[in-house]
């Protein structure tokens, strides 16, 4: 109950791929440090459940810091007398090469949004890149949280998937924010707007109508894996460097710093 749904499966995920089958037969009590860093070893040389090698030493500390949890609890509830998690000693997260960090300039950005035109998710791309908002930030968007008259919107709700049900939570770290808006990314909008009122028109009745900015042609919501898939995939007919969806936020932060956008402004 302290935790998002997301969060919570991706704890449970993590303990049934990775922990369980080592540790799962063992007695609590017959758990120390020892078992612990084996562990951690084990996942980082093979790790990967598609057996293509290991997990990098960030995933494997994220792992650790659900082990010591889980063992805090069990300390708090008087099952264990200490929790040996404590003793482990997980791989320390490698820095990030600046070159591992992928972005377009804005020369790339703009050929994308000019071969996506006539997509019906153009506006979506065009807003991702334009706000640095999250995929599910985005997909949660609706038209009553913005505000034409001051040209801006209100980040208030995501769509997440988990175990790939569409679930409706709140933003990261639980706050929502306000976005301030350029011309051209209202007019996106505005445009998008007219393409949906005419797929209202043409479902009638058969139309779910949930408010939402970016959703299927029947108003139902857009699955989060579907968002990434369709973008991968025009991504791919490009000659554009690959990037992820998420790596529009990159490129997001590339401009604007190369605008001269103040970094405390930007974060």
């Amino acid at each position: 109950t302290q935790v998002k749904p997301s969060t919570y499966e991706s704890y449970a995920r993590n303990i049934s791929h990775h922990v369980l089958p080592s540790l799962g037969q063992r007695l609590i009590h017959d758990i120390g440090p020892t078992q612990l860093n084996s562990l951690y070893a084990v996942l980082l040389r093979s790790g990967r459940r598609n057996s293509t090698g290991g997990l990098s030493p960030k995933t494997v500390r994220y792992i650790h810091t659900i082990v010591h949890k889980a063992l805090s609890d069990a300390l708090d509830a008087g099952i264990i007398a200490t929790n040996v998690a404590e003793r482990a000693k997980p791989p320390k997260p490698r820095a990030r090469n600046a070159n591992e960090i992928r972005f377009w300039e804005a020369h790339e950005l703009r050929h994308f949004l000019e071969q996506t035109s006539e997509h019906r998710l153009r506006a979506a791309w065009h807003l991702a890149a334009m706000t640095g908002m999250r995929r599910g930030e985005v997909l949660g968007l609706r038209w009553k949280d913005l505000d034409h008259n001051h040209r801006r919107l209100q980040v208030r709700q995501a769509l997440v998937s988990v175990a790939y049900k569409i679930i409706v939570s709140t933003p990261k770290n639980h706050r929502a924010r306000v976005i301030d808006l350029d011309k051209g990314t209202l007019a996106e909008l505005a445009q998008h707007e007219k393409r949906q009122r005419a797929d209202r028109t043409e479902w009638g009745a058969d139309y779910r109508d949930n408010d939402l900015v970016f959703c299927r042609e029947n108003g139902e919501p857009l699955h989060p894996q579907t968002f990434t898939q369709a973008f991968d995939r025009l991504v791919a007919k490009t000659n554009l460097t690959r990037i992820r969806l998420h790596d529009l936020r990159h490129t997001h932060a590339t401009i604007a710093l190369s605008a001269g956008i103040p970094p405390k402004v930007i974060s």
